[in-house]
């Protein structure tokens, strides 16, 4: 039987049922009806609403004062693939393994994709789409290392993410999915096909019975091959015909599909749209209860995360997201605004929802994910922006001097950061080792062992040409040394010449994986040209600048540079593109930070190179390599 859901006392801040009368509760379900008319909100989501709905009067999100991310979260419902016991849970669905990288430059190695999925389970995501197999043998790889050790790895309160894969529906697809997945103690397939007719028309070519033909047959091949946990997606169902919806996502339960996803692919709806459409579907699709509604909301117009909240409050209790919002064109909804919108507004907004993520872990996360894909976080962005808990404004200042919550809603310490102002620490030459973690501690990063050695070396050579180091400044070192590819050509020595007196002249000395040191000079239009001329004789892979980016990390003439780069291997790393089906050539993306700025350039070029090099594409698997129509 389903458990009631359980909320926030207003008066004593503890966890309590909640009643209420039964006129408020028809009262309120009135007031959503009217919004979604279709649809009914669960009897103790009611109860919760009307309980809280004018008594709560919040100041502030932060229920976690203490700084114990565990203490105040309310327990994971068990697992179970069809349904959730608790009706206010929202399963977070994570795909920035998958649709996040399918942004330019986004690729990631096997290795740096282990750590984001390592990344994800300390947040306690509940799915973890961790790629598509088939766009090649190493991405076939990399989730299958993810399903071994990642959802293999159960905590001690029983917790272990769902590995999930992406398949077209045609048979390669699910046969290459499956053998990734399989490993994990819960593994899903996530299979689709498109079903709006601007799809059917030109992409497909196809009628919609062929289509439900197609569905209904691979949701059942996917079944058979002994998964129990199957995801089924109609392509662009914000833009598809209601009654075919509803046919197709009926047929695809009865063939065994567990999660039905719901994905504005475009970015088309508007909440008020999109709300409905969950609100329809709950109340129309023969065989629904015995299956979970997802959201999955792109960014064109600026609403996935609207249009995704929208969704849960109308019955959706799984939401694909993905750190920072990243993927296809304009992005996906974002995980940490979708989590703390629910976190700060579940209780008397949205009927007591609630995830099971440790926001504490979100600062992380977005770091970790902003220098692997290369995609710099915007200093506005919702929550994890640079400017997020910044106040310039004097009125705004005055009033957080008084008291925080006049202009934060947000504690940064419940997405693991701490405000370096609030301690006091001043970092230069003469700082040690624990004056640096503490302040690292403060970014969000928990480095030990070798990795501090390694940044506090950095640390101390930059301190010395340096009077003080700022946040952004350490902030530029991590990105340097900690998230950097595996090393395969390192960085010995590096002397340019430039000027207007004659050519620029770069050498260039790499240690190889060897070990051994390889010396080349090159003539450029400039310092930096000349530099990049001299590493590609030494390395002999022959690479296009598709991208360079230089900044200021801070102000003033001693300020550490920043530099980001974007390259394509001319005899290239090829994937299938997972929605067109098309071969594509993929990216990689470097950064480099340094006082000088061709040490700095020629820094984020290696680590671009690296990571093309670290990219292996063999054939480790039988999965072909090639773009497989969808079957007839």
């Amino acid at each position: 039987m389903a458990q009631a859901c359980i909320g926030f006392s207003t008066t004593q801040r503890s966890l309590c049922p909640v009643s209420c009368p039964q006129q408020s509760i028809q009262l309120l379900q009135r007031s959503y009806i009217s919004s979604f008319p279709s649809a009914r909100l669960p009897r103790a989501q009611l109860i919760f609403l009307s309980k809280h709905r004018a008594s709560y009067a919040p100041v502030r999100c932060s229920s976690n004062s203490s700084g114990d991310g565990e203490s105040n979260r309310r327990r994971r419902p068990d697992y179970i693939p069809n349904r959730i016991d608790d009706p206010c849970y929202v399963r977070i669905f994570d795909t920035t393994l998958r649709d996040g990288e399918q942004s330019p430059g986004a690729t990631m190695t096997s290795k740096e994709k282990l750590d984001v999925a390592r990344q994800l389970a300390k947040l306690g995501v509940d799915i973890i789409e961790a790629g598509f197999p088939m766009a090649s043998p190493d991405d076939l790889e990399a989730v299958q290392n993810i399903a071994k050790e990642v959802g293999n790895h159960v905590d001690n309160d029983g917790y272990v993410p769902v590995i999930c894969g992406l398949a077209r529906c045609n048979k390669a697809d699910i046969d290459a999915a499956w053998e990734a997945v399989r490993y994990a103690l819960r593994p899903r397939i996530h299979t689709f096909i498109a079903t709006s007719d601007i799809h059917l028309k030109y992409k497909l070519k196809k009628s919609r019975d062929e289509v439900i033909s197609i569905a209904r047959d691979m949701v059942a091949y996917a079944r058979s091959l002994g998964c129990n946990d199957v995801e089924f997606s109609p392509e662009d169902a914000g833009r598809s015909d209601r009654e075919f919806l509803y046919q197709i996502l009926g047929e695809a339960i009865k063939a065994g599909a567990t999660t039905l996803n719901i994905p504005d692919t475009v970015g088309y709806t508007l909440p008020t749209e999109f709300g409905k459409l969950i609100a329809d579907i709950k109340a129309n699709t023969p065989g629904i209860k015995n299956a979970i509604i997802s959201t999955h909301c792109q960014n064109d117009l600026g609403l996935s995360t609207a249009n995704t909240l929208a969704g849960a409050y109308a019955g959706a209790r799984q939401v694909e997201v993905t750190v920072n919002g990243i993927g296809e064109r304009a992005g996906n909804a974002s995980l940490e605004e979708v989590v703390m919108a629910i976190k700060c507004r579940g209780i008397e907004q949205l009927g007591g929802l609630y995830t099971g993520i440790n926001t504490q872990q979100i600062t992380m996360a977005s770091k970790m994910v902003s220098e692997f894909t290369g995609m710099v976080v915007q200093p506005h962005k919702a929550i994890v922006g640079a400017n997020a808990f910044a106040h310039e404004s004097g009125i705004h200042q005055d009033g957080m001097l008084k008291f925080k919550g006049t202009y934060e809603i947000i504690s940064p310490a419940d997405i693991g950061l701490k405000r370096a102002d609030e301690f006091g620490i001043v970092l230069g030459k003469l700082s040690g080792r624990h004056a640096l973690r503490t302040r690292l501690l403060q970014l969000g990063y928990d480095l030990n062992g070798k990795e501090l050695d390694v940044v506090f070396q950095r640390f101390k050579a930059v301190a010395e040409q340096k009077k003080s180091l700022s946040s952004e400044d350490l902030e530029a070192l991590i990105s340097d040394e900690v998230f950097q590819p595996q090393v395969i050509w390192k960085l010995g020595d590096l002397q340019v010449s430039c000027g207007t007196l004659g050519l620029s002249t770069g050498t260039v000395k790499l240690i190889g994986p060897d070990g051994e040191e390889h010396v080349a000079c090159a003539v450029g239009t400039g310092p930096v040209d000349a530099a990049y001329k001299a590493i590609d004789s030494i390395v002999k892979v022959p690479v296009t600048l598709l991208e360079y980016s230089l900044t200021s990390v801070t102000e003033g003439i001693d300020a550490i540079a920043s530099t980001r780069v974007l390259i394509r291997a001319d005899h290239g790393h090829s994937s299938t593109h997972a929605l067109t089906g098309k071969t594509v050539e993929r990216t990689f993306s470097g950064t480099g930070a340094g006082m000088d700025i061709v040490v700095s350039s020629v820094r984020a070029y290696i680590g671009a190179v690296n990571k093309m090099l670290a990219f292996q594409v063999g054939p480790r698997s039988q999965i072909s390599n090639k773009a497989i129509n969808v079957p007839a």
